[in-house]
C-alpha cells in the first residue's frame, strides 16, 4: 500500500476545511432558527457545500498556488496592516449576519419572503461562485488578503476588463441573495453595510496597487468602475 503523497494530503485538508465550514454554517443556521424544518436553510447549505466542492477541485487542477492561497488564514504574512484589522472585523460581523438570518426568517414562519423571490436569492448565490471561477480563471493572483505577491501584475482581461474588483463584484451578489433565500427581509439591511464595507476595502486596497504597479493608473482610466458597471 503506498503512501499518499503531498497533494493527496493537501487535497484531504482542503475537503475537510469544506467540511467543517459546512457543519459550521449548518449548526449556526439550524440553531437560530431553531429548528431542522427550514427548507431553505437546507437549500443554503447544499449550495455552498456543492459549490465550494467544485471550486476546490477544479482550482486544485487549474492553480494548486491560487487554492493554497484562497484556503489560507485570514491573517498572513505581507498582509496590509489596516487590512488584518478590517478583515477580522469583518468576519465577526459576517458571522453575526449570517446567525441573524435564519432566526429572522423564524419570526414570520419562514413566510415572509414568497418562494419565488427565494428562488432568486438561490441563483444569486450560485451566480457569485460564478463569478468566483471566472475571476480565478484570469486571474491566479485572486488572494483573500490584501497583499502583493511575487510576480504579480495588473489584470485587465476577463472580469478586469469590465470591474477593477470583480471578486467584490460577485460577493455583492451573494450578500443579496443570502438574505432573499433564507427568508430574511431585515437581513438585507446588513448586506446593505457589509457592500459598504467592501467598497471601503476596495478604495484602500487600490492604494496599495497603485504604489506598487506604475501601470495600475492606466488601468483605472481604462476600466472606470470598480464594483458595479456603470454605475460605481
Amino acid at each position: 500500500m503506498t503512501s499518499p503523497t503531498n497533494r493527496e494530503r493537501s487535497m484531504a485538508g482542503y475537503y475537510l476545511q469544506l467540511l467543517l465550514w459546512i457543519i459550521f454554517m449548518a449548526v449556526i443556521t439550524f440553531l437560530a432558527a431553531g429548528t431542522l424544518a427550514y427548507p431553505a436553510g437546507w437549500v443554503m447549505i447544499i449550495l455552498f457545500g456543492g459549490c465550494g466542492l467544485i471550486l476546490i477541485t477544479w482550482l486544485a487542477r487549474r492553480s494548486p498556488q491560487l487554492l493554497r492561497e484562497r484556503m489560507s488564514s485570514p491573517i498572513q504574512k505581507g498582509q496590509e496592516s489596516w487590512d488584518k484589522v478590517w478583515l477580522s472585523l469583518f468576519v465577526i460581523a459576517l458571522c453575526l449576519w449570517f446567525a441573524f438570518m435564519p432566526w429572522d426568517a423564524a419570526r414570520s414562519n419562514f413566510t415572509a419572503i414568497p418562494v419565488w423571490l427565494q428562488a432568486i436569492g438561490g441563483l444569486l448565490i450560485v451566480a457569485n461562485y460564478a463569478g468566483c471561477f471566472w475571476t480565478f480563471n484570469e486571474n491566479s493572483f485572486a488572494a483573500p488578503v490584501v497583499k502583493i505577491q511575487e510576480g504579480q501584475t495588473v489584470i485587465d482581461t476577463g472580469p478586469y476588463a469590465l470591474v477593477r474588483h470583480p471578486m467584490y463584484s460577485s460577493a455583492l451578489l451573494l450578500f443579496f441573495g443570502m438574505p432573499l433565500l433564507l427568508g430574511s427581509w431585515t437581513g438585507l439591511w446588513g448586506s446593505l453595510v457589509l457592500s459598504i464595507a467592501l467598497a471601503w476595502r476596495s478604495i484602500n486596497e487600490e492604494k496599495a496597487l497603485r504604489r506598487q504597479f506604475a501601470d495600475y493608473d492606466d488601468y483605472s482610466r481604462r476600466v472606470r468602475y470598480r464594483l458595479v458597471p456603470y454605475i460605481w
